[in-house]
């Protein structure tokens, strides 16, 4: 599976921006997709995902109701869009992909996840 990440920049605080992650390949055992974000020093941290089946999504209490994460209709996709962006959502932005798991993941750790894309910077300033 390739993931490729596409988005990011920079914004204001206060202002919004979408990330995209589109998967090709061999997609068919796929659990959904992830998004994380790093910043220098500090571990990969958990953003949101999206679970295929049923379209569930769970969020990082440090963005829910200003992050949303769906599906890009007709594609294997995902869109990050954030709004009311703060000044400590600059990071380094991942999206990722899992498998399907019989071990009852909670698929929002960086192990839980198979394949990545590369990293999109988003920097938010005052």
């Amino acid at each position: 599976v390739q993931l490729q990440a596409s988005g990011g920049g920079s914004a204001q605080a206060g202002g919004s921006l979408r990330l995209s992650c589109a998967a090709s390949g061999p997609t068919r055992n796929t659990w959904g997709m992830g998004w994380f974000r790093q910043t220098p020093g500090k571990e990969r941290e958990f953003v949101g995902s999206y679970r295929w089946s049923g379209g569930a999504t769970n969020y990082a209490d440090s963005v829910k109701g200003r992050f949303t994460v769906s599906r890009d209709n007709g594609r294997i996709a995902v869109i990050l869009q954030m709004n009311n962006l703060r000044l400590e959502d600059t990071a380094v932005y991942y999206c990722a992909s899992a498998e399907r798991s019989s071990r009852g993941l909670s698929y929002t750790l960086a192990s839980d996840y198979h394949y990545w894309g590369q990293g999109t910077q988003v920097t938010v300033s005052s």
